[in-house]
């Protein structure tokens, strides 16, 4: 364990970061996943509010670093590869 006054502020901050981090990844994770299932359902219009919902998260997830931009970019582009494979 720290014993500088610093280190113990610096270790404080990142316990609130990790767990601000960690609810992110966890919306991020549950979002997806209703894309995925509305995918595997083939249901096209559901999948596509899924996606909605699920860009506007991993980009904020991107613009506050959780995420590396291009992670986010990569996943918003696969699910919307997959459901226009559904749709064709």
């Amino acid at each position: 364990m720290a014993n500088h006054k610093s280190a113990l502020k610096r270790h404080r901050q990142s316990l609130k970061r990790r767990a601000r981090n960690r609810i992110s990844k966890t919306r991020i994770k549950n979002t997806v996943k209703d894309v995925r299932v509305a995918i595997e359902e083939k249901d096209v219009a559901k999948a596509q509010e899924a996606l909605k919902a699920a860009t506007s998260i991993l980009d904020k997830a991107a613009r506050k670093k959780v995420i590396h931009t291009r992670q986010a970019e990569r996943r918003i582009s696969r699910l919307q590869t997959a459901i226009n494979k559904i749709e064709a």
